[in-house]
């Protein structure tokens, strides 16, 4: 099947338009149209139906679409990995990060490696969990940070970086004088939460839980689904909440919000960074996989951030 072709319904899938699809590929609109006939042809399938309005995707072009994209991915991949073989590393690294506290750490780590491979063009995408996972087995992205261990046996991890959680509460909170506090007077507090698939939210729980106080036990005001918008929402007084310490550490240095102990809790939280067992070979990823240990990230991955 000629590549072009795939590239041509690319465009014009994402554009909804012949028009705009073939200034992007710089093709005549008739080219573009007769390009696309073509594979319908060699594929036996509609791809478009075309209107007033521009085009809309068959169920055949639907699907065609996640294909479409993994060809394109692989080739690249393949044309950048013949380049590398001469010692300059080249190509496209793509990142899923699903770890709200992975995005303090990986941006810098991954400039740092740019630096030293000027031919990586990389790019973070910041997910949901379960669309890191979903993206490595796809083939959407090379590698994936992630805040808990994954089970399938398709994928491998490494430890990336350990991160702790704590209580904030506003700056001008009674509990900001104190030391520390008892697990059981959070049931008072009106409580910022992460959403149901936070990787904080799972260790916040699993922690509680060994003081028998379940989800249903806590004054819930408030579900937020970042941690810079939690960490927000606790400076402007509205609650405590248990977010990472990496994300709470600029309100904290400017004095709006507090960090208090609770007695007998200790939240630590390992991320991972995960990729395909079996995955084409790729050297942009499977350098930076050695790269994130490196010793010049040790700054970083074993900082504290008190």
């Amino acid at each position: 099947m000629d590549f072009r072709k795939i590239e041509i319904f690319l465009s014009a899938a994402e554009t909804f338009s012949l028009s705009e699809a073939a200034k992007q590929i710089h093709l005549s609109q008739p080219a573009l149209s007769h390009q696309i006939k073509l594979l319908e042809e060699e594929l036996d399938v509609k791809l478009f139906i075309r209107s007033n309005t521009g085009l809309k995707l068959t169920d055949a072009g639907q699907l065609l679409i996640p294909w479409a994209r993994r060809i394109i991915h692989d080739t690249n991949d393949m044309k950048n990995m013949m380049s590398s073989l001469q010692n300059v590393l080249i190509g496209d690294l793509r990142i899923g990060c699903s770890s709200s506290s992975g995005k303090y750490i990986l941006p810098v780590i991954v400039a740092r490696f740019c630096k030293h491979s000027p031919g990586v063009q990389a790019r973070i995408l910041a997910c949901r969990p379960k669309s890191a996972i979903s993206w490595l087995l796809e083939g959407e992205a090379h590698l994936g940070i992630v805040s808990s261990e994954v089970s399938d046996e398709s994928l491998e991890s490494q430890e990336f970086f350990h991160d702790s959680i704590s209580l904030i509460v506003p700056a001008k909170h009674p509990w900001a004088s104190r030391y520390s506090v008892e697990a059981a007077e959070i049931l008072q507090e009106p409580l910022i939460m992460r959403e149901d698939t936070s990787g904080t939210r799972k260790v916040m729980l699993e922690e509680l839980a060994k003081f028998d106080i379940g989800l249903e036990d806590l004054n819930i005001f408030l579900e937020v689904g970042n941690a810079e918008a939690v960490v927000e929402v606790v400076a402007g007084g509205f609650g405590v909440s248990f977010v990472s310490d990496l994300a709470s550490k600029y309100l904290r240095d400017l004095g709006r919000i507090v960090k208090v102990k609770v007695d007998g809790v200790n939240m630590k939280r390992v991320n991972y960074m995960v990729r395909k067992r079996e995955a084409a070979p790729h050297r942009p990823s499977d350098v930076f996989w050695g790269f994130i240990h490196a010793l010049e990230n040790t700054d970083l991955l074993h900082a504290r951030h008190n």
